[in-house]
This record gives C-alpha cells, sequence and structure tokens, in this order.
C-alpha cells in the first residue's frame, strides 16, 4: 500500500500514459532549461520555476526548503489519477523525478509533512511532438519489452482476480486456516503490479489502505481489514459479524474486477516500465523492510519477494535497451537483483517465507541494505534508457 506518508511513484491511469519514480539522474532532462522544472516546497508553500513545459521527457528537480519532510506529485487534469511523485524529500534535500509527460493540463502539489492534499497549482504541457522515445537500433527492443511488460501485467491482474475470489469464498464461508492460507500468496500478485494498481486513485485506497493510514472520518475497507480480523490482537478487538464479512470482502471482490477491467485498457512505455521497477524498491524499503505492510499476518516477506519480483521483471524487459545505452549500469543492477534475492531465499520455509517477526535486527538490516543497494543504480535506469 503506498502510505499516504511514506509514498512511492505510481503510474498514471487509463488514458494518461506515464509512469514516474523518483530518481537521482537527470540525464533525461537533458533537452533543454524548458524541460527542467525547479519545484522549491516550503512548509507553507510549492513554488514552480514555470507552470508550463514541452511534451516529452521532463525534469522535476525537487527541492525541500521547509522544516518538514515533504513529497511531490504530479496528478492528472482531476487532481486525482497519480502520474507520479518523489517521496521523502527531508528538509534541505532534493530529488529529481524523471518522467515522460504527453500535452494535457496537470496539477502539481507539494505534501509538506506528507499528509492531506497538499498545496496544489496548475501545470500545463503543450505538445511539443516529442516523444521522448528512444529510436535506431534499439526501437525494436523497446516495442518487445512494451508488450511484453502489458502482457505481465494483464496475468498478474486475472492471478489477483483468482486469488481473491478463492480468499473471498473461505473468508465469508467462516473458513478462518484456509482463508489465512490464501491471504499471502493471493496479495503476491497485488504487489507485483502495485505502481500499477495504486496510480488508481480511487481504488488504492479502499483496497489496500492500513489501519495506520487512516484519516479522520475514513472508512477502513479492504485487504488489511480483513487481514486484521483474520489475525486480530490478542485484547480489545471485536471480531466482525458475519454480514460485516460478507460486506467488506464483496467490496474487496468487486474492486478487484473493477482494477482487472482498468488494467486491460493500459498500454505502456520504456519510461513508464524503468519508474516502475524503482518504484517497486520503493514499497519494500517503506513498508515492507519496516513490518508494516502485514502487521497483523507478518506476511511481509511474500510482499517483498513479489515487489522485487516485479522490479525484476520490469528491468529484465529493458536488459537489451540498456546494455546498448549503458553496459555498465546493466551489469550493476543484475548483480545486485541477485545478492538481494539470495539473502531472501535464507528466508524461505516450504513454498513460502518465515513470519516477518522472525527475523532477528542483523537479518533485517542485511535485507534493508541489500534493497539500498539495488535502488541506487535502478534510480538511474528510467533516465539511462530515455536518453
Amino acid at each position: 500500500m503506498k502510505h499516504p506518508r511514506i509514498a512511492a511513484a505510481v503510474v498514471a491511469a487509463l488514458a494518461l500514459p506515464a509512469m514516474a519514480a523518483c530518481t537521482d539522474n537527470s540525464a533525461a532532462g537533458s533537452g533543454g532549461d524548458d524541460r527542467t522544472i525547479h519545484v522549491t516546497s516550503t512548509d507553507d508553500g510549492c513554488e514552480l520555476s514555470t507552470d508550463n513545459a514541452p511534451s516529452g521527457n521532463l525534469v522535476y528537480q525537487v527541492q525541500n526548503d521547509g522544516s518538514q519532510v515533504t513529497e511531490f506529485y504530479l496528478y492528472g487534469k482531476d487532481g486525482l489519477r497519480i502520474v507520479g511523485e518523489v517521496e521523502n524529500v527531508g528538509p534541505g534535500l532534493s530529488r529529481n523525478l524523471v518522467l515522460n509527460v504527453p500535452a494535457g493540463h496537470y496539477v502539481p502539489a507539494c505534501k509538506p509533512g506528507m499528509k492531506g492534499r497538499g498545496i496544489r497549482s496548475h501545470f500545463t504541457v503543450t505538445d511539443s511532438g516529442g516523444k521522448g522515445a528512444v529510436s535506431g537500433a534499439t526501437r525494436q527492443q523497446v516495442a518487445q519489452a512494451n508488450a511484453q511488460y502489458r502482457s505481465y501485467v494483464a496475468d498478474q491482474a486475472e492471478r489477483l482476480l483468482a486469488g481473491t475470489k478463492a480468499f473471498v469464498a473461505a473468508y465469508e464461508a467462516g473458513d478462518d486456516a484456509k482463508a489465512r492460507a490464501l491471504y499471502a500468496p493471493a496479495r503476491v500478485h497485488w504487489e507485483r503490479i502495485e505502481p500499477v494498481a495504486e496510480s488508481f486513485g480511487d481504488l488504492d485506497p479502499r483496497m489496500d489502505l492500513r489501519e495506520a493510514d487512516l484519516e479522520q472520518g475514513q472508512t477502513w475497507t479492504g485487504w488489511h481489514r480483513l487481514e486484521k480480523d483474520l489475525w486480530p490482537p490478542r485484547s480489545g478487538y471485536r471480531p466482525l459479524t458475519d454480514a460485516q464479512r460478507t460486506t467488506y470482502a464483496d467490496r474487496l471482490l468487486a474492486d478487484t474486477k473493477t482494477l482487472n477491467r482498468r488494467i486491460a485498457t493500459l498500454s505502456f512505455s520504456v519510461d513508464q516500465i524503468g519508474n516502475g521497477a524503482k518504484s517497486l524498491l520503493d514499497e519494500v524499503a517503506n513498508g515492507k523492510v519496516t513490518g508494516e505492510e502485514e502487521i497483523w499476518s507478518h506476511t511481509d516477506l511474500y510482499d517483498f519477494q513479489a515487489n522485487v519480483d516485479g522490479a525484476r521483471v520490469a528491468f529484465e524487459g529493458l536488459r537489451p535497451v540498456l546494455h546498448e545505452k549503458d553496459p555498465a549500469l546493466e551489469t550493476k543492477i543484475r548483480q545486485r537483483f541477485a545478492e538481494l534475492q539470495r539473502l531472501l531465499d535464507r528466508q524461505r520455509q516450504g513454498s513460502g517465507f518465515v513470519s516477518y517477526d522472525q527475523l532477528s535486527t542483523a537479518q533485517v538490516k542485511q535485507l534493508s541494505d541489500a534493497v539500498n543497494a539495488l535502488s541506487e543504480p535502478l534510480s538511474r535506469l528510467t533516465a539511462a534508457v530515455t536518453v
């Protein structure tokens, strides 16, 4: 789940074909100053150096001059669909957001304290004729990567729907043991395509919101609502009634069907795939490593592996392109994936993983260090394959 205060970059939904993630490499914005937008975030302000730019590859350079950790979002015209974001920008620090933006109207927003709707304004992208796509000998490789990733996302969405149906049936029937066994395997398919799923701003909060992230007056529904009912606290918890179980489970299944239909309409581009890979590593660092995601079931390692799986699939699709453009970076990312996977494999138990609360502090630190080691080169992937 994209934590309202610790968020990862996500793709735009439906007709907004852009996915973005934070990266510290601004090479994609080398097309000129009109493609670099300076964003200054303060405790009570969000100032952009311009309110318009030409379509194609853009770099938002986000500087935090406030006293709180901040985020920067770029929303679609409706202010709901997330085109991209930079997360966890500490006071005095800066981060870059590299993305390919088509012509249209957008809503930029800074979020001091990483909460609420943020300080919003308006931004216009004019049609420059530039698509920011690679050309020449790599064009065929890019087309193949895009098609492969689209097929992968569609397949995972179908598997998520099938897994959710089985989970909901067991849960509504009161077969808690079976529902607990099905919970993590079903969520694996969500976690593998999490940036895509999160791009639907109306569905994600209903399906994957954690209790700790609830805002005042917000109704808690989705996977984690049912998780708590299946792995309840030892005291102070009132189990859901049969009627409530049916209501929440039916809602989750209906939302999963809607997600599946929407994903079927999407297509992807090279920058979307690269940014999606980085976004999945951000999800690991911001929720899975900390143990905050599956706080009741402690099935975080399933999610951890799924995020890594999704990031690896995205990277593998782009490897031929990256090998042509930056073979050293391609080698480093491949090696870092292997190192992280070796650590994960040590925690396997049967067809799954050990409970996350069984890991020692040293083991958690090892995993965290490996994620950070991979995240740095992966943050340069999008810029490398789009310039």
